[in-house]
């Protein structure tokens, strides 16, 4: 059925004040849906764990739902070319699900090409890998599962910060290797405790971070553009900081956990990383391209970054001759912070239930809208 596309209720300007921006409604209708879903495979790992859903074999588990309400569900790990498979769908497709740890890039040239296309889903949080500026301005909704890696992520930075204080890898390297060299590890490794350890951002995932951080008995700061509740950062012990140089300035151990926007991208370049302390621990569980990705390879080679780790990278997955895989004193893994078991549960569940909430025409809970009705969610603007 032919997508209807109509003026946006406040007809709200996007790009200036004499732009329309026309909303191509969510609305309960009956007949067949083309449900488009990207996901990373799984080969031989996909039947070793009933709840490993967040791969192409198992695609959230909602086949035979979908299928059951007369819907067509295509499932790929191709999404990249002129010839993959998702292009070959971008034309008629009305529901696209893609994950944050094998994005199908959304461009504005895509965008133009899906006349169907009403509804982006992000099983998983961070919808960055869309040009929301496009698709608020097509009058698409974009929305994520927000919430539901908040835990895995968290924990996943906590590992990360101790894996990188305590100089882990090279002392698990030589177990590997049959060697034995105390001072080739001791010689880097220090104590938590005592550290100044700074996010950049103190939203769900930085506030548990900092909370989990706190029986470390560490110095804790924070940069995000709204100030916590006092009650809240009196309870987690940590100090808003409103000038963010001034922060790195200070920080032993810096955490990324601000969105992917036009104001963070690169925003780590060569001068901000200068600006941090010599010998600063990194850590970036939020997007790739928030860091200048030469300057980080230069700032680890110098020494003046001491450590770096993450499961970000710009593009995603990684190519082979990615820098970030060479460069001196780094912890980098694929994207997998998000997407343990727990966290597939829960992002395959709430993508179901904004799936069932589309096909009734019915609003998501509010705090998974990323673009609606031509307005940008205000961490994304």
């Amino acid at each position: 059925m032919a997508m209807r596309r109509v003026a946006s209720k406040a007809a709200r300007a996007f790009a200036s004040p004499s732009s329309l921006v026309f909303t191509r409604e969510l609305q309960a209708s009956s007949g067949s849906k083309k449900i488009v879903g990207v996901f990373y495979k799984a080969n031989e790992y996909a039947e070793m764990n009933p709840n490993f859903l967040g791969c192409a074999e198992n695609a959230l588990g909602i086949r035979e739902w979908l299928e059951s309400k007369g819907h067509q569900y295509i499932v790929t790990s191709d999404k990249e070319g002129p010839d993959c498979v998702l292009e070959k769908h971008i034309p008629d497709l009305h529901v696209l699900i893609s994950t944050p740890f094998h994005p199908a890039y959304v461009t504005a040239e895509r965008i133009k090409k899906a006349k169907n296309l009403q509804l982006l889903l992000t099983a998983g949080i961070g919808s960055d890998h869309v040009d929301l500026k496009a698709a608020a301005a097509a009058g698409l909704t974009v929305a994520e599962v927000t919430g539901s890696n908040t835990v895995s992520v968290a924990e996943d930075e906590l590992m990360r910060i101790l894996i990188l204080v305590r100089n882990f890898l090279p002392g698990h390297h030589q177990v590997i290797n049959g060697e034995w060299n105390v001072a080739g590890i001791a010689h880097r490794a220090y104590d938590l405790e005592g550290k100044t350890v700074g996010t950049v951002g103190a939203g769900r995932i930085g506030r548990l971070l900092l909370q989990r951080l706190k029986p470390f008995n560490c110095n804790l700061l924070y940069h995000d553009r709204l100030k916590m509740d006092s009650e809240l950062e009196n309870e987690i012990g940590a100090k808003f900081e409103e000038d963010l140089d001034k922060m790195l300035s200070k920080c032993d151990i810096v955490v990324i956990n601000t969105p992917l926007t036009e104001k963070t991208k690169g925003m780590f370049d060569k001068e901000k990383i200068a600006k941090l302390k010599k010998g600063v621990l990194i850590v970036n569980n939020a997007r790739g391209a928030i860091m200048d990705t030469q300057a980080v390879v230069d700032a680890c080679n110098s020494g003046h970054i001491a450590g770096y780790s993450g499961d970000v990278w710009y593009p995603q997955p990684a190519p082979k001759d990615h820098p970030w895989r060479y460069m001196p004193n780094q912890a980098m893994t694929p994207h997998i912070s998000g997407t343990t078991i727990d966290a597939q549960l829960r992002y395959a569940a709430g993508t179901k239930d904004m799936l069932d909430r589309y096909f009734k025409g019915e609003d998501f809970p509010a705090e998974n809208y990323i673009v609606k009705d031509g307005e940008l969610a205000p961490q994304y603007r």
